[in-house]
């Protein structure tokens, strides 16, 4: 579905009823994960007050946003009851709004945690499912001002990295892309509200992640906006024979170059301070830069 392909992109990126400039380098989305069980920190944030601290944090190292979750979305995880995602994340969301000015974003596949979320000043709402796993939450954001993350997965979190299987993984993910936002703006959801995300890391193995990574152009065809998640995952811990997630901060960047230069405009980070640090060379090296000029 080609809606925007012949349009220049606009100076701004559209979130919810925000908006932030466009720079050279991806905007850079801080995690926070209110969870016991992430892949990537262990349950360290579980707490109320260290989230809230943690995200922070984040913001005084460059976040451009915020990506707040409560419910692990890594291969294996089960699913949280919604009295329990509301529980651990909206004292964190109203923390967070009264205390920092930058995009908030909720992680959920849930219509009622969305929901709260929204009534908490949340601009973005990020179902890592496509819209697919919750039939209520569709349309409830279709009547809100909200933006939001369509995601590719195959599967489900629990059972997504079982045996992932594609003819030809940038094709598919592609025409699923394009064919889940018709039936988003069907929906009532403007496609200057949708940032697309190809769901690195989802129902994929290292080679599908690959593919995706090295043909991000192919999934532009949409003219929205393009985040990358790849930030600490399985398939990078592989490439550098790396297993703990938090030491894997070298690919991270490798990718987050890559991406730069394929012009994506969102990546969604764990190390937000490196990879600030990191693009603010790239771009005092880079003449088109407005940091070099």
């Amino acid at each position: 579905m080609n809606t925007r392909d012949d349009k220049p992109p606009a100076p701004v990126l559209r979130m919810g009823l925000r908006t932030v400039p466009r720079r050279r380098s991806p905007l850079l989305i801080g995690i926070v994960n209110v969870t016991p069980d992430s892949f990537s920190d262990g349950g360290r944030y579980l707490d109320h007050d260290a989230a809230v601290h943690h995200a922070l944090q984040l913001v005084e190292d460059g976040a451009d946003g915020l990506d707040v979750g409560a419910e692990s979305t890594r291969p294996g995880a089960a699913p949280v009851p919604v009295d329990e995602e509301l529980r651990r994340i909206v004292p964190v969301l109203a923390a967070l709004r009264a205390r920092v000015d930058v995009p908030l974003s909720i992680d959920t596949t849930k219509a009622a945690v969305a929901r709260v979320a929204l009534d908490h000043g949340v601009d973005v709402v990020n179902d890592v499912s496509g819209f697919r796993f919750d039939p209520a939450l569709l349309p409830m954001v279709a009547g809100s001002a909200c933006s939001v993350v369509l995601m590719h997965m195959q599967g489900e979190p629990r059972t997504m990295q079982e045996a992932p299987e594609y003819g030809d993984v940038v094709a598919e993910v592609r025409a699923w892309l394009e064919a889940r936002l018709a039936d988003l703006v069907r929906a009532g959801v403007t496609a200057d509200r949708v940032i697309v995300d190809p769901g690195i890391g989802f129902g994929k193995r290292t080679e599908h992640n690959l593919a995706l990574l090295t043909h991000l152009d192919a999934l532009r065809a949409s003219g929205c906006p393009l985040l990358v998640g790849a930030s600490r995952k399985r398939f990078v811990g592989a490439l550098l024979d790396e297993p703990n997630p938090e030491l894997r901060t070298e690919g991270d960047l490798a990718i987050a170059a890559h991406c730069r230069a394929a012009g994506v405009e969102m990546l969604r980070v764990h190390d937000v301070r490196a990879a600030r640090r990191f693009f603010r060379v790239l771009d005092a090296l880079d003449p088109a830069s407005p940091a070099a000029q």
